[in-house]
């Protein structure tokens, strides 16, 4: 079953004071590191949803696979969910794998156990005990759904709340962790 790994790094970093595709985590750009991260997993087709600053995000990485530009970034994660889904649209995958670029706590065997259920009408999230985070896993038959409901900064969360009895929720607590990185602080999260 093919999946395509889609990661969100569009936003501009309010908080932050800047993209937080651009932030330098150990030794590689936030960015770089979700991209490796779906690769060390074994997702082989990305694509990352860029936005602001996006030239200077795509010189800083040129290495970055392929790569779409949501000219909405400013109104939230849901555009970027939107645009990333179109740009997926013509591909054969089953099934969308999405990572978030602030999130580096999301490890390679979280995504393979998400990413091992995969299939056109599965609908996943990764569980950390009582709290449901990334990855999420978004079978093709919901991708027209997700990009319908998707508002703000809510991504897919409206859809899978709506739709709670076909959400199978992955426990990868274990293996992973579901911080994210809101503020400069947040870079020494051990």
């Amino acid at each position: 079953m093919e999946v395509i790994g889609l990661v969100l790094a569009a936003g501009g970093g309010s908080r932050f004071g800047g993209p937080k595709a651009l932030i330098s985590w150990h030794g590689r750009l936030l960015v770089q590191h979700a991209v490796d991260t779906l690769t060390a997993a074994g997702v082989p087709d990305i694509t990352v949803v860029l936005g602001a600053d996006a030239a200077l995000v795509r010189s800083r990485s040129p290495g970055l696979p392929r790569t779409v530009f949501n000219p909405d970034w400013a109104t939230g994660l849901a555009s970027s969910l939107r645009v990333g889904l179109a740009a997926l649209a013509g591909s054969p995958a089953a099934a969308a794998v999405v990572l978030l670029v602030d999130m580096p706590g999301v490890t390679p065997d979280a995504i393979r156990r998400v990413v091992a259920i995969a299939d056109t009408g599965v609908l996943a999230i990764g569980g950390y005990r009582d709290r449901r985070g990334h990855p999420v896993l978004l079978g093709r038959d919901h991708w027209s759904g997700v990009a319908t409901t998707a508002t703000g900064d809510r991504g897919a969360r409206d859809y899978l709340r709506a739709h709670p009895e076909q959400v199978r929720v992955v426990q990868v607590g274990d293996v992973a962790d579901d911080y994210d990185i809101d503020v400069p602080a947040d870079l020494h999260h051990a």
